[in-house]
């Protein structure tokens, strides 16, 4: 995996068709044939061409009347899910911020693969975007080739950046996690889980700062994390739960790596007769809007999901226009919200 790209200017080109006949050694119009007709050449020929293809991360302009140097108002969106509330607040808040703008969003769901951001990506590059927003920091190496090509200004969101050319609106989800971990500590728990799920970079740069204050304490121990793979659900949380204490069975408290998690493990804990928190904390992650109306009302770490579409989008239209942002990693923190679960 690699790190997003940095912001760069459109006028400074993008990679062309000729680009990758000259790659390829044939003409132009060789090239155009081996990607449109392939049946049309020869294997050998069709591999060269597919090779510059590659090697240049070249990716076919469909908008013939747009040229590199010209707005299409166009922005493309990606984000890895349009059902968890989390981004639905992320996408609200980049529509308002671009309302009085003509731009019109391509927003696309990565579904959490790699694989689907390559192709989400492919098919809209060739809208010739006038920028980008993505989620996370982390891509494969042909996303970054693509957009490192493209020359389309692009921000981050969700994190913060150590790369001082990336433009990102976020917050640190390290320092999350470790926050919540201390503020567990502090209330005198000593045996603190970590339940993950999806493992997409949040919940690893979470448990991440989980590891961190858990060493600092002097309480690590690699049985109190459990990661799955699976999707997040409410009704993985209470099976999780299940898993932790059936290895750790003196496990104090439990921090999930989201609010569907934590609701899941509450319920679970209801259903056992398990005392919330007086034998057991449960803590999540986003405050999502159920959270505080649980019985008991979950401690969770507080978001600004929507204030970072909000600034992101600003912060991309600023970077279209040519301008370098005041603050190109702009941190938005977050909220530790104490209740009543841990």
């Amino acid at each position: 995996m690699s790190k997003s790209p940095s912001t760069k200017s459109r006028a400074s080109g993008r990679v062309t068709l000729s680009d990758v006949a000259a790659r390829a050694g044939v003409a132009p119009m060789t090239a155009s044939r081996a990607i449109n007709q392939p049946d049309l050449v020869s294997s050998l020929l069709r591999q060269r061409v597919e090779q510059a293809v590659q090697e240049l991360g070249y990716v076919p302009n469909r908008a013939a009347r747009a040229l590199a140097s010209a707005q299409s108002n166009v922005i493309v969106v990606l984000v890895p899910s349009l059902s968890n509330t989390v981004f639905t607040a992320v996408l609200q808040g980049i529509q308002d911020a671009l309302d009085d703008d003509n731009y019109q969003l391509l927003i696309g769901n990565t579904r959490y693969s790699d694989a689907e951001e390559e192709k989400l990506l492919n098919v809209y590059m060739q809208s010739n975007p006038d920028g980008i927003l993505l989620s996370g920091l982390t891509h494969s190496t042909r996303v970054q080739q693509m957009l490192e090509t493209s020359r389309v200004p692009v921000v981050s969101m969700m994190d913060l950046s150590a790369d001082p050319e990336t433009l990102c609106v976020g917050f640190s989800q390290v320092e999350a996690g470790q926050a919540m971990t201390r503020y567990l500590i502090g209330k005198g728990k000593k045996r603190i889980g970590f339940i993950g799920a999806q493992l997409d970079e949040r919940t690893l740069r979470r448990a991440e700062g989980y590891r961190k204050a858990m060493a600092d304490a002097g309480l690590a121990d690699p049985r109190l994390e459990l990661m799955v793979p699976d999707p997040s659900t409410i009704a993985l949380g209470a099976e999780l739960l299940g898993r932790m204490l059936a290895q750790v069975p003196d496990c104090d408290a439990i921090f999930c790596c989201n609010d569907d998690l934590a609701h899941g493990a509450i319920y679970q804990c209801q259903r056992r007769g398990i005392s919330v928190p007086e034998q057991l904390a449960i803590c999540g992650f986003n405050d999502l809007p159920a959270s505080a109306w649980m019985k008991p009302a979950l401690t969770t770490v507080g978001t600004p999901r929507y204030k970072i579409g909000y600034e992101a989008a600003t912060m991309l239209r600023a970077a279209i226009r040519g301008e370098r942002p005041a603050q190109p990693h702009l941190d938005l923190g977050f909220t530790l919200m104490a209740r009543e679960s841990a």
